[in-house]
């Protein structure tokens, strides 16, 4: 019997018609057999402040979420040139546990849309920041979206067929990398 690859979604943007929610929220309805793709909700989650005494809710439940995972996908909308600070401070926070035991090993699919080079400048931020947190990022096949092509319709849900088989090969190729990495 194989085990299920749980992978933990989280999308950078909050906005509710957000087109790397959109994308994320594709990729769990077509998530290839053997994998369960479960959204982060970085809603409430607030900015990492190491003076906090006790860990709000929020927290709770994402460090929760990213110890229930055995992979991630990052979806990384472009905020000038770089990663949105949600996506960041969600990374800060799980950083913070001892040892790194949240993310040290862990596979990454980094997929994104954004204006002009669909998030392009901001992944290649994102996998620096993957690098120092010894998260494994995947290297093919990249996703970039642009957001305002037409491949969303106006609910930020993915309609284009050429970037849902990109994201299709990208799942396929994170659980291949994610099984190359255990143990």
């Amino acid at each position: 019997m194989t085990k299920t690859l749980n992978v933990l979604a989280i999308g950078g943007s909050l906005r509710a018609k957000s087109t790397n929610r959109g994308m994320l929220l594709w990729a769990q309805a077509h998530a290839p057999q053997g994998m369960k793709i479960h959204l982060a909700d970085l809603l409430d989650v607030p900015f990492y402040n190491a003076d906090l005494a006790e860990k709000p809710a929020a927290v709770s439940r994402l460090l929760n979420d990213f110890a229930q995972a055995d992979a991630l996908i990052l979806g990384c909308p472009e905020y000038n040139y770089s990663l949105a600070p949600a996506l960041k401070n969600a990374l800060d926070w799980a950083s913070r546990e001892p040892d790194n035991y949240l993310l040290r090993g862990k596979a990454v699919a980094i997929m994104g849309a954004a204006g002009g080079m669909g998030s392009s400048r901001a992944q290649y931020h994102l996998r620096q920041v993957c690098v120092y947190l010894d998260l494994h990022p995947l290297n093919k096949p990249e996703v970039f979206a642009n957001a305002f092509s037409g491949a969303f319709d106006n609910e930020g849900h993915l309609i284009d067929s050429k970037i849902q088989e990109n994201i299709k090969q990208q799942l396929l190729a994170l659980a291949a990398w994610q099984q190359k990495l255990q143990p």
